[in-house]
């Protein structure tokens, strides 16, 4: 009886390793897909915008200039569109919070991995893609003036998992506030690329 008594306390002693044994491990977690990127060999990120790819560029038409080319990587599962946005950042037009159109781009199509420079003005580009400044439908380069402190432009690319119902208008403010509103919800991922850039003294 006592060795009857003895084993039992043993076997139950035992009860929980051997069901730790048999548990199987829980399944690695996935990894966090890595961000997505923009990029350009333009220029490095946070330096100077080349003069060339300015409004002050020699033989640039007035308020346009040549768009620099433009890269990404890491798109998210799912995207169906991009939207690219370039815009000055120390502009604050009509005195309040909204900031100078340079060149917004939408529904730029999803397996699209970039923007060619010196793309063409018109309303809809060769891929199918929109684009819209305050200039016209057309990219406006940098144009901060030489007597002041540089100003820093953003580029913006938006990863969505949608296609923008927005045809552009000719009042390039109400068009970017059309496509925001209509990205709302639907981004799936955001890469910055800035430069800095003032006209040559």
């Amino acid at each position: 009886m006592r060795f009857a008594t003895s084993l039992l306390a043993f076997a139950i002693a035992l009860m929980p390793a051997v069901l730790k044994a048999q548990t199987p491990a829980p399944a690695a977690a996935t990894p966090p897909a890595p961000p997505m990127v923009l990029s350009t060999t333009a220029f490095a990120d946070g330096d100077d915008i080349p003069v060339r790819f300015s409004q002050a560029a020699p033989g640039a038409a007035p308020g346009e200039g040549t768009s620099p080319a433009l890269t990404w990587t890491n798109v998210p599962a799912g995207t169906r569109s991009f939207v690219l946005h370039m815009h000055d950042v120390d502009v604050a037009r009509n005195r309040g919070t909204e900031t100078q159109v340079h060149w917004l781009v939408w529904n730029i199509p999803a397996d699209a991995t970039s923007l060619g420079e010196g793309l063409p003005r018109g309303a809809q580009l060769p891929n199918g893609a929109y684009q819209v400044s305050a200039t016209g439908p057309v990219y406006r380069g940098p144009g901060a003036q030489a007597t002041g402190p540089k100003h820093h432009y953003v580029f913006e690319l938006y990863a969505l998992d949608r296609v923008v119902e927005v045809v552009p208008s000719e009042d390039a403010f109400a068009t970017r506030r059309r496509v925001m509103e209509e990205i709302q919800g639907h981004v799936l991922g955001k890469a910055v690329y800035t430069g800095l850039f003032r006209r040559p003294q």
